[in-house]
């Protein structure tokens, strides 16, 4: 099989998880649905467990579940065989995991003067992890589908915690969108293909087929 590489975007609640289920489904091969929410999470907040257990419930059952809220290259290497399908949901909370386990010995006020050299540093490395993904997808030739929140959109956070947080995901995003054969938006459960409409090509995609 041809490797590939999807990348759905949009908002909470646009039909992101609904559409990467159809589409690694239509794929026809053996699926891995790697959750990055992290189990013990679900522990102390109701809520989350409720939407871990209906995301596992809408799942086919000859599909193979992974939670790994932070390794998840590691989990890919480990778990996937060449040819298979991977959804990855979602890259939202796994930068969100990482950035806790590397804040994690420090109180929530220390977090937010975390200086702007470290915040820099944090980013080399998440986005060092997200091209060894891709790597890792591509050595195994996998059709790999990645879905991530644009939290661009939104009110701009009152915190600088959150505002590090949303320009880092921001770049993530960015950085898969640009070696991604499809960036497919949900809005209102409506996938838009945003390379089909792209009106330019981007100074970053010139090796990318364009209407």
């Amino acid at each position: 099989m041809t490797p590939s590489l999807t990348l759905i975007l949009g908002g909470a609640r646009s039909g992101k998880s609904d559409y990467a289920q159809r589409l690694a489904a239509d794929r026809g091969r053996p699926v891995i649905y790697l959750a990055t929410a992290a189990p013990i999470a679900s522990q102390f907040d109701p809520e989350m467990a409720e939407r871990i257990a209906a995301h596992r419930q809408s799942r086919p059952a000859d599909w193979q579940t992974v939670e790994e809220p932070i390794e998840i290259v590691d989990a890919i290497t480990r778990r996937a065989r060449p040819n298979d399908v991977v959804v990855v949901d979602c890259l939202t909370l796994w930068v969100s995991n990482v950035c806790l386990a590397a804040f994690g010995g420090e109180a929530e006020g220390e977090a937010e003067t975390v200086s702007a050299e470290r915040w820099r540093s944090l980013e080399t490395a998440i986005i060092s992890r997200t091209e060894s993904l891709l790597n890792a997808a591509a050595a195994k030739r996998l059709a790999l589908i990645l879905i991530s929140n644009e939290v661009g959109l939104g009110v701009v956070p009152a915190f600088p915690l959150g505002r590090h947080y949303r320009d880092l995901l921001g770049r993530v995003n960015q950085a898969v969108a640009r070696n991604a054969d499809h960036v497919i938006l949900m809005l209102a459960g409506l996938p838009i293909d945003l390379r089909r409409i792209a009106l330019t090509p981007s100074p970053f995609d010139r090796d990318k087929d364009f209407p």
